[in-house]
């Protein structure tokens, strides 16, 4: 059962669902317009909106300025296999933001989500930087 819960503006709502089920472990929660889903991924609710003119996370603001995708705030996903997982994802076509880096926690790498979203893939080399301590 999900107990966060994360909202990103994606310019196609299909194709984010592709990306993120097919390449990134989430499974489609509810789908129920075109400019709406909600996908999962264990504890990880991910709120996918499409800007539009009608009500929802999509909206425009008061002055009409419509939410964009984009920006560096992110989500951090744990890997198990950080190379097999970037060449998996870059034969798909997917586009990275940086090459792997190597942190004091762990490595990572900046994967866009097909609107241009980052979402930060992170294998970790220390126990206590794990999600799930061992």
């Amino acid at each position: 059962m999900a107990s966060v819960s994360v909202r990103y503006i994606v310019n196609d709502v299909d194709e984010a669902i592709s990306f993120y089920c097919n390449h990134l472990g989430f499974h489609e929660q509810m789908h129920p317009a075109p400019t709406f889903a909600m996908l999962s991924r264990g504890a990880l609710r991910l709120v996918l909106s499409a800007p539009s003119g009608a009500g929802g996370g999509g909206q425009a603001m008061p002055d009409g300025t419509l939410p964009q995708p984009g920006g560096w705030n992110r989500f951090s996903i744990e890997v198990d296999d950080l190379e097999a997982t970037v060449a998996e994802l870059r034969a798909a076509g997917a586009h990275f933001r940086n090459e792997i880096v190597t942190g004091v926690g762990g490595n990572q790498i900046l994967v866009d989500d097909p609107s241009g979203n980052p979402v930060e893939l992170f294998q970790p080399t220390r126990d206590d930087a794990r999600l799930s301590p061992s």
